[in-house]
């Protein structure tokens, strides 16, 4: 059939996902240049559950055709979980490193190349473009903690949900403030706040608490959720100004 390579995915994503990339392949293999997975599928924080597989198709050039054929299965394969993937090509991913550098460290750190070529693994990361995006990033995130709260209306349970739900897109910035503190940054996530703590200097155990609220679904008490708010809010607030304080 096809030369997939999953080894390295959860037996659970693999399963989820191989015949996903089987038909895609059935029908385009000559146009794609290769295809990863990336995210939990690769990692211990994976969730049979709540997790999705998330990929990336690099096509050896952008066609409209491809996106008309991946948009029909999304329903067929969504519901188990597998994501919408992530188009690209090679001269995207060349062009597109200074613009999203955190991303990519990202894909760097955690990939597996499932088909084809991968040149993912050896892609270089500015670290004057990490820096610029990691102090952009955390200047939009005290924007959007102020906003929450404001229009969560007082609703405590709200607010939290939102907390919770942001958890996600704050791991991969730990990684990349990681990087320009010097450091290698930790694949699994409880482990890259940990790791965030000890290379910044600086109290995470907000963002392990809602980690673990994600996973677990862990209920608070209204006071309980306004202190975690209070220290969600100044623990971004200190690495904002620890990426201020960083020379290019």
């Amino acid at each position: 059939m096809f030369n997939l390579m999953l080894e390295k995915l959860n037996p659970v994503a693999a399963q989820r996902i191989k015949p996903f990339l089987e038909e895609v392949l059935s029908k385009y293999q000559e146009k794609i240049h290769s295809i990863y997975i990336t995210g939990t599928s690769i990692t211990d924080d994976f969730h049979i559950k709540s997790s999705d597989v998330n990929s990336i198709f690099v096509l050896k050039e952008m066609n409209v055709k491809f996106l008309k054929l991946i948009a029909p299965l999304g329903k067929k394969y969504g519901k188990n979980k597998v994501a919408a993937p992530l188009i690209m090509t090679p001269e995207y991913i060349k062009e597109s490193l200074d613009v999203f550098p955190i991303e990519f460290l990202n894909f760097k750190l955690i990939h597996a190349a499932a088909f084809g070529e991968d040149i993912l693994e050896n892609i270089e990361i500015s670290r004057i473009d990490l820096r610029y995006q990691s102090e952009r990033e955390l200047k939009v995130k005290l924007i959007w903690l102020r906003q929450a709260y404001i229009s969560s209306l007082g609703d405590r349970k709200i607010l939290m949900e939102k907390l919770v739900a942001s958890i996600a897109g704050y791991i991969p910035l730990f990684r990349g403030i990681m990087v320009l503190l010097g450091k290698q940054p930790p694949i699994r996530q409880n482990e890259a706040i940990t790791a965030l703590s000890e290379a910044a200097n600086i109290n995470t155990d907000v963002f392990t608490k809602a980690l673990g609220a994600k996973r677990e679904r862990i209920k608070f008490s209204p006071e309980e959720i306004d202190t975690v708010f209070e220290d969600y809010y100044i623990a971004t607030e200190k690495l904002g100004n620890i990426i201020d304080e960083i020379k290019e």
